[in-house]
């Protein structure tokens, strides 16, 4: 699976102003106090830590980290895999809300040579709702529209805090409309198309997912949702989990991402659920929902929460809870829980797509 950036950058007060190297170095510095949840880890995802250490996200370091994860990206070679077309396609932005005209980049995968029309999935990345691309998530995508036999769209929605609420959203409901409106031209089945995302972008996939039922003018099959960002409240509880965030996407970058993406503190009692969808009073209607969650994940809980109350809706769940595991572990794709996750994400979309 490619890499996928999960924190930001380091703070702090400088006397001069901080390189870009210094803050690099800073970011990647890791936490100094001792873990609480060290002897939790899964000895086989251990050493992905030292890659994923968690970075200090502030306003300073943002545009840092943001060009050091182009570079990335940049720096990827073009795969050679004639079996998935990819295309760049520029869709035009809804007139909604007072939404300025303009258009959203969305990368585009086909499975090479199927005689049918294929399912689609709707793709949003992660990143805190402040950082990442769909470049993010390329080798992972052309491998599931291959493996899937399906086409994917992945959505370059507008991030945080230069666009805030509910811009993002939006960017995503424009790409799924503009989908339903170009079938004909496109060798997709729009009967079958679900939404999945990643942290931030599993946030988006569930805000979508009510905002759809909400309209009531498009519709979707399933919600697949890893490890999403669906609840700001998070930020202000009074008694958070004592051993989840410590890896990774701890509670400082979690209120610096919403805090960017709404515009005002966390927690506070007029938060959309087309923002945080946990916010949601109903729950009815949404379509079959698969949730994936490590056990040392920051967001745990809102998603052990989000399920519960998703099942007591009369909604299909499927839940996973990994043992060991932190925000992002994917990044050890060769440990047995990741490979697990692996199998059961995809599982699950082949069974929704296909029965």
């Amino acid at each position: 699976m490619t890499r996928q950036n999960a924190g930001g950058g380091p703070g702090g007060v400088h006397s001069s102003p901080p390189t870009s190297d210094h803050l690099m170095r800073r970011a990647r510095s890791g936490h100094t106090h001792t873990m609480q949840s060290a002897h939790l880890v899964d000895p086989e995802l251990a050493p992905a830590l030292e890659v994923l250490k968690s970075l200090d996200l502030t306003e300073a370091s943002l545009p840092i980290i943001r060009a050091a994860m182009a570079q990335e990206y940049a720096a990827v070679p073009p795969s050679t895999d004639a079996s998935v077309v990819v295309r760049t396609l520029m869709v035009p932005r809804g007139a909604r809300n007072g939404e300025a005209a303009g258009s959203i980049r969305v990368l585009a995968y086909f499975p090479e040579g199927s005689a049918a029309r294929v399912p689609v999935l709707l793709h949003i990345h992660g990143g805190g709702y402040v950082l990442g691309a769909p470049d993010m998530m390329d080798a992972a995508n052309r491998e599931h529209a291959k493996v899937l036999q399906c086409a994917i769209f992945s959505v370059d929605y507008r991030l945080a805090p230069e666009t805030r609420y509910p811009g993002a959203v939006e960017d995503c409901y424009a790409v799924l409309e503009w989908l339903s409106r170009n079938q004909d031209d496109l060798p997709i089945d729009v009967s079958r198309i679900g939404v999945k995302g990643e942290s931030a972008g599993g946030g988006l996939a569930a805000a979508l997912a009510l905002l759809v039922r909400e309209r009531g003018e498009l519709t979707l099959s399933f919600q697949h949702l890893i490890y999403p960002m669906i609840d700001d409240r998070t930020c202000a509880t009074p008694d958070p989990h004592p051993f989840t965030g410590e890896f990774v996407w701890g509670a400082a970058n979690n209120r610096f991402g919403w805090s960017a993406l709404l515009g005002t503190e966390p927690g506070s009692s007029d938060t959309s659920c087309y923002a945080a969808a946990a916010r949601a009073d109903n729950l009815s209607g949404l379509p079959p929902t698969f949730i994936s969650v490590g056990a040392l994940d920051l967001f745990l809980e809102e998603d052990l929460e989000y399920a519960r109350r998703l099942t007591r809706a009369g909604v299909a769940v499927e839940l996973h809870v990994y043992p060991g595991a932190f925000h992002g572990y994917q990044l050890a794709p060769t440990a047995r829980v990741s490979r697990a996750a692996e199998r059961d994400s995809r599982e699950a979309m082949r069974r929704a797509f296909y029965g």
